[in-house]
Order: structure tokens, then sequence, then C-alpha cells
């Protein structure tokens, strides 16, 4: 009996071990050809989502989760009176009671104000 279990121990890791080191390299050679176009549409969507996961964790306690405002003023539409490079100004800054600082690597800033700024 304790030989059976051993044996199905063994068989049942080994086939654990074995599908998790398998990897199928058929398909990477195939979208080789196509990885630019693929990079350049995804890294637009990455961006995006980048942005407004960053907004979440760090403004959306004042600016609410749907940038309808909470300490800080409400953002749904600040992209129709301040552009991308005011908003960055801003994030940079900070303004009123906002302080400054809270972003501090420019692709952030960058991502997140261009983000906003879509919002007219």
């Amino acid at each position: 009996m304790k030989l059976k279990n051993l044996l199905l121990a063994a068989g049942l890791g080994a086939t654990l071990v074995l599908g998790a080191c398998g990897s199928d390299d058929s398909s990477s050679s195939d979208t080789s050809k196509d990885e630019s176009t693929m990079s350049d549409d995804s890294s637009k969507t990455e961006t995006a989502v980048d942005a407004e996961k960053i907004f979440a964790n760090n403004c959306a306690s004042c600016h609410g989760n749907n940038l309808e405002g909470n300490v800080g003023p409400n953002l749904t539409k600040v992209g129709a009176k301040l552009s991308s490079e005011e908003i960055q100004k801003i994030i940079k800054n900070g303004k009123g009671q906002m302080p400054a600082g809270i972003l501090k690597d420019d692709k952030e800033i960058v991502a997140v104000a261009d983000w906003l700024a879509e919002k007219k």
C-alpha cells in the first residue's frame, strides 16, 4: 500500500514538474513577424491601463474612484479646462491642498496627465 502511494505521488509530482517546464516554442516563432505591431498596440493599451492603476493607487483617495472629487476637486471634465502639460505641472508641483511629489516618475506623470486630459 505504501509503495503504491509512493508511486502515485511520484507520478503526480513528475507530471506537475514537466507540465510547468514545458513551453510552446511554435507560437513564439509564428508571432515574431507581427511582434512589432503587437507591441505598438499593446503599449497604448498598457499606458491607459497603467494610468488608471496609478491614479487608483495614488490619487483616488482625494479625487474619488470615478474622478468625482472628494477632498480634491472633481476631475471628470478636467481635460476641457487643462492641457496635459498643465496637468503634468500640477502633478509635479502640487496646487492648493495637493502636495508636490505624489508621483515622482516622469513616465507615470505623463501617463496620468494624458489620461486625465482626455476627460472632457
